[in-house]
């Protein structure tokens, strides 16, 4: 992130020959003067810069090269963060809520899709940024409720390609307590809101997940459940015909995306996603993990890590294209097992993951986001 240097004002002393009392009178006025003078020019100096900084801090977020200088971390311009707020949220319109779950799958996970028109500005955001959802009704203690944030499934033309919209990709939240099932606040509130129902809206945020602006930037994605949303955003973005003629930006690189899910059942936006592969089959790659479903190499459950290590030569292969970046998203529970998959994969060829992985977040290639 860049930031302005504060730079600091000094002055000299006045030297006056002291001659008589008189004189000596007048200099400790004007040096009183010009300690006061410094003071506030100083002051003033820390309030500016300190103004820039904060402007600074909420602007484009610049980024170094690493070291190697094979690679720089990209900076987005013009990116809109916090447009509104918690005391001034945005006011969307439902104008869908379905479900993306077919027969026989486990828990609840809707896609719902909200109209930002009567929003003044308008709530505009990019690829791989997020929302807050404040929902409606009052805690336990008479309070408002907090804000959930949920990864944005649409891109920044929405699913009408009109440019007012944003989508959400919301799993019902349940849990066990003292054998009681309890339902989460948000998630219960928006799968079963209705179509024309006003929902408070803030943001948007997050700048970690944003797409590189190069179009032969190769992505690899790992995604569990609602964590397909930001790479849903990203494939569309790259292979729907209608998004592709919008766009001032036409995708040339490799796409990889690996998807987790307990069901097939449970497999989010498959359809469209086996359609891309289809339409595109030089750019997009399409790796599917069902726990449920499928056996590992030990004969264990198939996770999305065990896909990782199946894969391992080719992942590390376009890992050393410095233009590879990885997407990680979803539950924080993948990370550890994510983790142990590329160290294993790393030291087959003979590197090491856990000196690797730094370098590829300083250079800006490795984005992750995980709740």
């Amino acid at each position: 992130m860049a930031y302005s240097e504060a730079q600091v004002l000094t002055g000299g002393l006045f030297h006056i020959p002291i001659v008589i009392g008189f004189f000596g009178f007048i200099q400790l006025f004007i040096l009183k003067l010009t300690k006061t003078s410094q003071k506030n020019k100083v002051s003033e100096l820390k309030t500016t810069n300190s103004l820039k900084n904060r402007e600074s801090s909420q602007s484009v977020n610049v980024t170094k090269p690493s070291e190697n200088k094979k690679v720089k971390k990209t900076a987005h311009a013009n990116v809109p963060v916090n447009t509104y707020r918690p005391k001034t949220p945005c006011l969307g319109t439902v104008t869908e809520n379905y479900s993306l779950l077919k027969e026989g799958a486990i828990g609840r996970v809707n896609h719902i899709t909200f109209d930002l028109s009567d929003g003044d500005p308008l709530l505009q955001y990019v690829e791989g940024q997020s929302i807050g959802i404040i929902p409606a009704g009052e805690d336990a203690k008479g309070k408002p409720h907090k804000i959930r944030l949920y990864s944005i499934a649409s891109t920044r033309h929405g699913d009408n390609y009109e440019g007012n919209t944003v989508s959400l990709c919301v799993r019902q939240l349940q849990y066990e307590k003292d054998g009681e099932t309890i339902d989460g606040v948000c998630s219960t509130y928006l799968c079963n809101i209705n179509p024309g129902s006003k929902v408070k809206i803030t943001g948007p945020v997050g700048k970690e997940m944003l797409l590189p602006e190069e179009e032969d930037s190769n992505v690899i994605m790992l995604a569990t459940g609602t964590g397909i949303a930001p790479m849903r955003a990203y494939l569309r973005r790259m292979f729907e015909p209608t998004e592709r003629e919008k766009n001032n930006w036409n995708f040339k690189g490799k796409a990889w995306l690996f998807m987790g899910a307990p069901k097939t059942a449970n497999l989010l936006y498959d359809e469209d996603f086996e359609r891309y592969k289809s339409q595109f089959p030089e750019n997009l790659k399409y790796t599917k993990a069902i726990s449920r479903e499928q056996k590992n190499a030990k004969g264990g459950r198939m996770y999305i890590q065990d896909k990782v290590l199946e894969h391992a030569e080719e992942i590390f292969s376009l890992i050393e294209n410095p233009k590879t970046h990885i997407y990680l998203c979803g539950l924080k529970g993948m990370e550890p097992g994510i983790d142990e998959a590329m160290n294993q994969a790393a030291s087959s060829k003979g590197l090491n993951w856990s000196e690797l992985r730094p370098q590829l977040k300083k250079e800006g290639r490795w984005h992750v986001e995980t709740y």
